[in-house]
């Protein structure tokens, strides 16, 4: 599968301990990573109301959040342009990303829950486990690189390979794409996605596309439906 290399942290002189950190401020910098980890502008910057919508708070508890972390040179913030990360932020958004993602893998792959179960679970694990346990679970589960998203799984030097994938409303009537990533925001779709088999690695072909139905006829396996226009934005595909 084709990938891409996407910026890490710089090197330093040991690795970042979010235990330095409240878990407050580890949410923050980690929702900030992951809001722009599939925009293509790799300068992109995520607004402020839209880290309360993932974080689920008002724009004023975002507002004082990002001015003090910004304070501590973890976040950047330019008024009307958005909230990016420091490459200090960076390093330790890059660790707590990867025990949410590696804790994610853990609870599908041994514990039994299913891919719409593992973000809430994964969220309260995270703060708490150390750097040693994650080790220990990635030497588990063979180092995998990604999770069961498809999201790709920082390395422990904080390398991140992310698949080059686009997302499946790009493709027009006749393309064809293997599944590389399912956005989990939303645990409803994923499980409606669950139903009519679209997962990881699955090969589909766009035939029509539905406008007024609000909705793009897939075809995989065999299989042939009509898939609402949500649930098809949800799927990020590599080219076949």
């Amino acid at each position: 599968m084709p990938s891409a290399t996407v910026p890490s942290a710089a090197p330093g002189p040991r690795r970042p301990d979010p235990a330095e950190l409240t878990a407050v401020a580890q949410d923050y910098l980690k929702a900030v990573w992951s809001a722009l980890e599939w925009v293509p502008d790799g300068h992109a910057k995520v607004s402020t109301g839209q880290l309360a919508d993932r974080l689920g708070v008002g724009p004023s508890t975002v507002s004082e959040a990002v001015q003090k972390l910004s304070e501590q040179g973890l976040l950047v913030h330019e008024p009307y342009r958005g909230v990016g990360l420091t490459d200090v932020g960076l390093g330790y958004a890059l660790v707590m990303v990867r025990r949410h993602r590696l804790l994610e893998t853990w609870l599908v792959e041994q514990l039994g829950y299913t891919w719409d179960e593992v973000h809430d679970e994964a969220e309260r694990l995270e703060h708490a486990v150390s750097d040693r346990l994650v080790e220990r679970l990635d030497d588990l589960l063979g180092r995998p690189a990604r999770d069961p998203h498809g999201d790709p799984i920082p390395t422990a030097d904080g390398r991140v390979v992310r698949p080059e994938a686009v997302p499946l409303v790009d493709l027009a009537a006749g393309e064809s794409g293997v599944v590389a990533r399912i956005s989990d925001a939303d645990p409803d779709d994923l499980r409606a996605l669950a139903r009519t088999g679209i997962a990881l690695d699955v090969h589909l072909t766009v035939t029509a596309l539905l406008p007024r139905r609000d909705a793009v006829t897939l075809a995989w396996g065999g299989e042939t439906a009509d898939v609402a226009a949500r649930l098809v934005s949800r799927v990020w595909v590599t080219r076949a």
